[in-house]
């Protein structure tokens, strides 16, 4: 059985390597493991990532307020502070007395989606004294059973939303809803220093090659210089870069204005929005954002666990076998990088960064950018075998849906029809083996 292992190892040498983010893996497995600065940081830059933590984790304040640094919060926000959906540095969690979840509003423009001209690009369920909340969005599952090959049943959980307590009227006749759960933050800086070329390079939206995956990348409007850019994060690649993502969680999130969102999200229906008091202009200047966004770029990922276990070793060949690894692409290196400690790391993120067709079961009809409504980004799989350590719940997907990572394969379709429909058919022991290798990520 050693021979069998060892050479299995050898035949899968990209799915089974401990240090997954390069030189500045970490090696933490508890509770606070997505929330250690990379290893290879100086000691300057390591206290430029505490002050960043400090902003990222504290709880913002309504201005005018003592508290100089950190008032401006809302008039119209979902959370106070980024860690209170990003918990501890990992996914949100769906329920619903917790922050975790958002929802992305649009009416269709052609075959674009533009802001729901009343509530704007996002329900904002929370606000300050004397601004009413736009609302809230109230969700019921429906089970739906399934089979596998051997006879073993189950069930998906699907989630169907309703508003209610809408502060401005009824939404739109044709509004387009798109459930959002906060991605987890570590590793991105690693991903945004991965050659541009690198990623158009996977990219194949005619299927040339005919194996059935078309990936292709979602282009996105800079929200600066109005330019064309390669969009890496978010669940539908919407985001160019890191510093885009941190400035539209600010001001969409929390409602903090910044340097690249530099105006409140109220629009034209929401006057008491409007005439509220703000802390200052912007509420968080340039310098202060940036270090949040060093933080974020420079979060350690968590290394492999567990690579010598026969269940893992064998888990490993059917996540190849099955075709996970034609989105889930194990290894990315990057290039130069304004941050030394990222540059020319070999990364395992099993990530193509690219969109893909995932059916009409995960669909949420709402395009964004290039992505339409059934495309999403191939999710980054490091770390994933520790969402329950750190941060309490095993609940996956874009919307929290899949309550294990055996639902979330389950959940695939599209592009990943072909491999879900082959772990179907797997033996017990050989799902399990599956899910002890995504539990080792």
């Amino acid at each position: 059985m050693i021979l069998a292992v060892a050479a299995c190892v050898s035949a899968r040498g990209d799915l089974l390597v401990e240090a997954t983010g390069g030189e500045g893996t970490t090696t933490a497995a508890n509770r606070e493991a997505f929330g250690m600065s990379a290893r290879n940081l100086t000691t300057d830059e390591r206290r430029v990532f505490e002050v960043g933590d400090s902003f990222f984790t504290q709880n913002w304040v309504i201005a005018p307020s003592s508290t100089e640094a950190r008032d401006g919060l809302g008039p119209l926000f979902n959370a106070q502070a980024c860690a209170s959906c990003h918990v501890r540095d990992g996914r949100g969690t769906p329920e619903e007395d917790q922050p975790g979840l958002l929802f992305r509003l649009g009416v269709p423009d052609g075959e674009l989606s533009v802001p729901e001209p009343v509530y704007g690009d996002q329900l904002q369920d929370r606000s300050i004294l004397g601004v009413p909340a736009e609302g809230r969005m109230v969700r019921l599952y429906v089970e739906e059973p399934g089979v596998f090959g051997d006879g073993e049943e189950y069930t998906l959980r699907r989630p169907m939303y309703e508003f209610e307590d809408l502060a401005h009227g009824s939404v739109s006749i044709d509004v387009q809803v798109s459930p959002r759960i906060a991605p987890p933050v570590f590793g991105v800086g690693l991903l945004e220093a991965i050659p541009e070329g690198d990623i158009l390079a996977g990219s194949d939206p005619e299927d040339a090659d005919g194996n059935g995956i078309s990936g292709r990348p979602n282009w996105v409007t800079d929200p600066v210089s109005g330019e064309p850019a390669l969009g890496r994060f978010g669940w539908k690649a919407n985001v160019a870069s890191v510093e885009h993502q941190v400035a539209g969680a600010f001001s969409g999130d929390i409602g903090i204005t910044n340097p690249v969102f530099p105006d409140e999200s109220c629009t034209d229906a929401e006057t008491e929005c409007s005439a509220a008091l703000g802390g200052g202009d912007p509420e968080i200047p340039a310098d202060r954002m940036e270090k949040v966004v060093f933080y974020s770029r420079t979060l350690a990922v968590p290394a492999r666990r567990n690579l010598d276990s026969p269940d893992v070793v064998a888990g490993a060949g059917w996540f190849d076998d099955l075709g996970c690894s034609g989105c889930h692409q194990p290894v990315q290196q990057t290039g130069d990088d304004p941050i030394p400690a990222l540059v020319n790391q070999t990364i395992y993120p099993f990530t193509d960064l690219l969109l893909h067709d995932m059916g009409p079961g995960l669909a949420d009809n709402r395009p964004d950018g290039q992505a339409s409504g059934t495309e999403w980004r191939t999710a980054p799989l490091w770390g994933i075998g520790l969402t329950e350590t750190v941060t309490g719940h095993t609940f996956f997907l874009h919307d929290g849906r899949a309550r294990s990572l055996e639902e979330a394969v389950l959940w695939h379709g599209g592009e990943a029809a072909a491999a879900r429909d082959a772990f179907v058919a797997l033996s017990s022991d050989q799902r399990s083996q599956l899910i002890s290798f995504l539990e080792s990520l």
